[in-house]
């Protein structure tokens, strides 16, 4: 990984189209202020950059993706700018135009399961623990409680914040919440053998597809359906990479992209 810029709290670097940004806080990879400041610099570095196809997300070591944000950091005198820089990055990614991956090696609890959630798929070592204990704390997680029920049937979303308790990975794919669970000694390369197709894909075409799902999420149908129509015809088969496509499948050879 090549940075971009350097960071004390998180590593950040794009290499071949792929985009890792992960938590450099181990143990357990607590987010406070400065860390987030971090990562909504990157996020912002991330989206700028015409070269990213896909977007990593994930935590140094082997214990954590992610224990949520600082305690320390919900006193009166702070809670107002950790707000701000948590829900920052939600922001961020919810704008964000490449595909999100949350690779999930270790706890995400808290803060940090909301992190990984809003991400658009979540792959996580075998064991690995999601939960939202904040209810035990006599508070609740924002974020969660936003997207959770747009996730899951909203009973089992009410269980899990309410309630307060963790699940593990294996668990989650059960949900549907969870997209592939993979063995802890071989994580890594099965991680990578899992991106490898979405690399091989046209960038713009994987940019226009994420836009059309977000875009047509909660409309009625027919203005879903116009939508994804206007994005289908006056963008995506506007590029060099639609034409491509349809010319090499018409001349039966593989296609060559141009991310444009």
């Amino acid at each position: 990984m090549v940075p971009l810029q350097q960071f004390q709290f998180i590593q950040y670097g794009v290499v071949d189209g792929l985009a890792t940004l992960a938590i450099n806080r181990p143990p357990f990879n607590v987010l406070d202020i400065p860390t987030m400041g971090e990562l909504n610099d990157a996020l912002d570095a991330c989206q700028e950059d015409s070269s990213v196809k896909l977007l990593v997300i994930t935590g140094i070591g082997d214990k954590a993706f992610s224990a949520g944000v600082e305690v320390a950091d919900h006193t009166p005198d702070k809670v107002d700018q950790m707000i701000d820089a948590f829900h920052g990055i939600f922001r961020r990614l919810h704008r964000m135009s490449m595909p999100i991956i949350a690779v999930v090696n270790g706890v995400a609890l808290g803060g940090g399961m909301e992190l990984a959630i809003a991400c658009d798929m979540i792959v996580a070592a075998a064991g690995a623990k999601f939960g939202q204990p904040e209810i035990k704390l006599a508070v609740f997680p924002p974020v969660a409680a936003v997207l959770l029920p747009t996730l899951m049937p909203p009973a089992r979303a009410m269980e899990i914040l309410l309630g307060g308790e963790n699940f593990t990975s294996e668990e989650g794919r059960a949900m549907g919440l969870v997209n592939r669970v993979f063995p802890r000694e071989t994580f890594a390369a099965e991680v990578q053998a899992f991106l490898a197709p979405f690399l091989k894909l046209s960038r713009v075409a994987l940019l226009s597809t994420r836009k059309a799902i977000r875009e047509a999420a909660g409309k009625p149908f027919n203005a879903a359906l116009d939508t994804v129509e206007t994005i289908y015809l006056q963008e995506l088969m506007m590029t060099d990479d639609a034409k491509e496509g349809l010319a090499a499948f018409l001349e039966k050879r593989k296609p060559v992209w141009r991310n444009s």
